[in-house]
This record gives C-alpha cells, structure tokens and sequence, in this order.
C-alpha cells in the first residue's frame, strides 16, 4: 500500500467494489468523467399515457335502453374503448424547420451517422424495417441491446430514424449505433472516458461516419495538464473533417460550472444547449465559458455553446415498444445532428473525405451562426444561447448562398 498514497482509487462502473488505481498525470484521465451522463435530464423519462374516449349516456329512459342494447353489443364486440395514438411532439420538429426540409424531398439518404450512447433496442414498431449497424462496448452483444435506463440511447435513435407515427428526422439516414454506457444500478447511465473514447473512435475509422452525434458527456478538469481520451478522439474526428455534435450538458441553473461538457468542449465540436415547448431556455441547459482550458480566449464560429434546440419534455421511442418523454440536452443534440444529415444530403461535397481537414466544418459553423434566430438574449452570442436557436431550412439557405469549402 505504500506506493498507493500518489495514486487515485475509482470504482468500476460494473462492479463499484472493485477499485483501479490511477495515475492522475496520465492522458486521458478524468476523475469525474464516471459520471451520470450530462447530455440526460436529472430525472427518469415519464411514459405518454394512452388516452381513452369518454362515454356519453342519454338520460331519457327509452333512449336510455336503446342505447343499453347498443352499448351491449358494442361491448362483446370489442370496440367500447378506442385507443387514440400517443401524442407527438410535432411542435419542435416545426420550431427547428426539420419538416419543411422532409418537405423539399431531404430524409438524410447517402448520409452516415454514428450515434454513441447506451445502445439500441430495435423492439418498437416505428423501427420496423429499420437496419443499424451495432458496436457493443459493454458487453459481447453481436445483435442490438440497450444498456440504459429506459433505453436513452433507444430515444435518441427515435428521435433520428423513427419511421412511424412521429417520423424521425432523418429517417433515411444510415445509422450506427456504438453501446459504450449503461445503467450503473442507480438509475443512471454512466461509463469510463476510455471506452467512450475508443466508441469515438470506432466511428471515425471503423464506420467511417460522416457525423457522430454525442449525447453524453464529461466534466471538464481544468487541472489536468493534459486533455482527456474522448477530448483527443473527438479533435482527431473533427480534424479529418468528421461533424461532432454534443451535448453541452445539463448543470445549469444556481450549480453551474459555467463550462460545457466534454468533449462539447473541442472547438470545431457542435455544442448543443436545450430549449422548451414556448421557445425559453431550458433551467438546466449549460452555459459555456468562452475560454480554453489554456485560458485562450474562443472565436468564432466556436463560441460555446454555438445553438439550441428544442429539449424540454421530447417524445421519442424508448423501453418496451412504448413512447417516452424526456428533458435534456441529449435530445437537443439529435435534432442538430439530424438537422445536419439533411443538410449534407443536400450537399454533399461536405461530407468527409479521404483530403478533409476541417474547412468544411468551418464553413458550416459560419452558416450555423448566422443562420440562427437570434433574440434579446443572443443578440451576436450568449454563453446560454449561443448564437441562437436551431432553424434548419435558413442553415441549408445559408450553406447554399455561400463558398464551398
């Protein structure tokens, strides 16, 4: 034990009786990143109860009977009580524009994108006929498994790829989903920096995707001299021309750090905060501190975060073939990485190649910025609002009126 007293303890995430040693000075290391998952609502997701039709009966006694008799055959007929469909939340995909560009023919076909979250489970109907391809970094799963708490990363994929009742964002796109955290037994989905690193990884150099979507993150730590496994994964992505997007977390309010998560940290990274159903700023969507680690000062387009979106009570596919509501930055993010996959069908001499080094991401963060509906608060950038909020058909308007990259 002696030569312990310079080293960390932290538990596994499987089994927290079981501690590894850590050398704080190593790369990659952040000792706060086993934590719950920042790109989620600090609350379970609530089931959207199915709504049942009400009954009227007459009160006079011979249109009483009559309908006695009707009402009885009604009843062995099966058909008393009629299901209405769950409710939607069309509302955001209106507030962000997501349907005018499915209107103008765009579904993200030819555009490749890499989730890495908790998993998928394809059990629901809207997923019916949909094919992923699925990477399990927590198990040894070959078929698609959901590790999460009422199957995050499920919802998030519903979100892009669900092709029924509220037809996702991007439903053509081709999807891969990477399972790199789960339920820690809690009621909290967590996992190691590394793992979600090599998931980043995995869809850079594996799947080759054109955007990876980061519905999760880590607290950033300042004192440590060097930046962490999924910072240095997340810049190695961008540099090559690849399109991050993240969440910037969910510590706003009185508690917040005023700094966005990682790897939502990297400047060419797509941050991504949280607004609701009358336009207002999600209470827990993160501000961004417009300094570096290295105290350098941020400039645009990559002030953080750079755009919000709708993430206040979003319904998507979750647990059990049932629909969910959910809070959080996470579902914010989707709806920005989904926003992006029409855009990049639309153009795709965008996407990455085997030359790419980042312009192009650079000129599609201009187009974001200005593109985005401004307001009192972000009026050029606010550390909450960042430029302003998602509209999707003004950024491919932007991108089109502009120089290619």
């Amino acid at each position: 034990m002696d030569g312990l007293d310079r080293v960390d303890l932290l538990p596994e995430p499987s089994d927290r009786r079981i501690l590894s040693a850590i050398d704080p000075s190593t790369a990659g290391y952040q000792d706060e990143w086993r934590a719950e998952v920042t790109g989620w609502a600090p609350r379970y997701a609530t089931p959207i109860p199915k709504v049942r039709r009400t009954r009227v009966i007459a009160s006079n006694i011979t249109i009483f009977a009559i309908m006695s008799v009707v009402l009885l055959l009604v009843w062995q007929s099966g058909f008393l009580f009629i299901e209405l469909p769950s409710p939607t939340s069309e509302w955001a995909f209106e507030a962000t524009e997501i349907r005018q560009l499915q209107d103008e023919g765009l579904n993200g076909q030819g555009v490749r994108v890499c989730i890495v979250d908790t998993g998928f489970s394809p059990i629901h109907s809207s997923f019916e006929g949909v094919e992923i391809v699925f990477k399990d970094m927590v198990g040894d799963s070959k078929v698609p498994v959901d590790y999460g708490t009422i199957g995050h990363g499920t919802m998030m994929a519903g979100l892009l790829i669900s092709q029924s009742h509220q037809i996702g964002i991007a439903p053509n796109v081709t999807l891969a989903v990477v399972a790199a955290l789960s339920d820690n037994g809690d009621g909290e989905n967590s996992g190691d920096e590394s793992v979600v690193a090599d998931a980043i990884t995995w869809c850079h150099q594996d799947f080759e995707a054109d955007i990876i979507s980061l519905s999760l993150g880590g607290q950033q730590k300042l004192a440590n001299q060097r930046e962490g496994a999924s910072v240095t994964a997340a810049r190695m992505a961008v540099d090559s021309g690849i399109f991050v997007v993240a969440a910037a977390g969910n510590d706003g309010g009185a508690d917040d750090d005023g700094m966005v998560s990682a790897p939502a940290n990297v400047a060419r990274v797509i941050t991504v905060g949280a607004t609701t159903v009358t336009g207002q700023l999600w209470s827990n969507s993160s501000a961004g501190s417009q300094l570096t680690a290295t105290e350098t000062p941020r400039q645009n387009p990559n002030l953080k975060p750079e755009v919000v979106s709708p993430g206040h009570m979003v319904i998507s596919t979750g647990d059990n073939g049932e629909w969910y509501s959910s809070s959080g930055t996470s579902v914010s993010t989707v709806f920005v990485s989904g926003a992006l996959a029409l855009i990049l069908q639309a153009h795709p001499e965008l996407k990455p190649n085997q030359d790419s080094n980042g312009s192009c991401i650079d000129s599609v963060k201009i187009a974001l910025m200005n593109s985005a509906q401004q307001n009192e608060f972000a009026s050029t950038h606010d550390n909450h609002w960042g430029y302003g909020e998602l509209k999707s058909q003004l950024w491919l308007q932007e991108i089109s009126n502009s120089e290619q990259c």
